[in-house]
């Protein structure tokens, strides 16, 4: 197939209360209410949109804030990390600055990238990364976040597996990725169709159990083509597969 998959277009997920989820997004970590809709399957729920200035996408995280819908449980089967771009050297800007308002980080890397891990306000884990490569992209700007610390937009999606072959089998033969790195039971799939938002990570675990899926878990992710004929190449692909 000529028309390749564009990296990631957004990825959703599910909180509870929906104000707690706006301000965490807006003032916290600075990233813009692109849209706010509702839940086409369900209208009485919100549907927020976060991203940068003109909603691009690879930038979009966006939520349904179900109500009273309770912690949801992480784990095998699932998008378990969202994994942020941010510049250079902001990494200590971000630790102090969630610390300050109540959210422990923690500091690694993987894959030679510096990153520090959290949870937001519903749990849901959240990495925030110095890519390897530079990256251009403009992020939104508010009071106390400049363009030195802004985030840029996804980096990686991580998928905790208790069984990495059958995902594999997908991300390579049917959407195209392929391995560029490994560490152990670490994987990293790339696709060199766009350099940013085109990575997905896969952690194996065979212990790991699996997760139920409510507030502070991923409900989806999306991938990004150029247009609605490449849509429907996809489509027949993935059924014929």
């Amino acid at each position: 197939m000529e028309n390749k998959i564009l990296g990631l277009h957004h990825i959703t997920a599910i909180a509870d209360n929906a104000k707690r989820n706006l301000d965490f997004y807006t003032k916290i970590l600075g990233v813009r209410l692109v849209k706010k809709t509702v839940n086409f399957d369900d209208p009485g729920t919100y549907h927020f949109y976060f991203g940068n200035e003109t909603g691009t996408p690879g930038t979009i995280l966006t939520f349904f804030p179900w109500e009273g819908i309770g912690q949801g449980k992480n784990g095998a089967g699932m998008a378990t990390h969202i994994g942020y771009s941010v510049p250079k050297g902001s990494l200590e800007f971000w630790k102090d600055r969630l610390t300050q308002n109540g959210f422990p980080v923690e500091e690694g890397d993987r894959f030679g990238e510096k990153m520090i891990s959290f949870k937001d306000p519903d749990g849901l884990q959240l990495q925030f990364i110095e890519p390897e490569n530079n990256d251009s992209r403009n992020g939104w700007l508010i009071e106390g976040i400049d363009d030195n610390h802004a985030l840029k937009g996804f980096h990686n999606v991580t998928l905790t597996l208790q069984k990495a072959e059958p995902t594999v089998k997908v991300l390579t033969d049917i959407l195209g990725y392929h391995l560029e790195k490994q560490e152990s039971s670490n994987y990293r799939f790339a696709t060199d169709t766009i350099d940013t938002a085109n990575l997905v990570d896969i952690i194996e675990n065979a212990s790991i159990p699996y997760g139920r899926n409510a507030a502070g878990t991923n409900h989806h992710i999306a991938f990004r083509v150029k247009d609605e004929n490449t849509l429907m190449e996809y489509r027949e692909k993935v059924l014929s597969a």
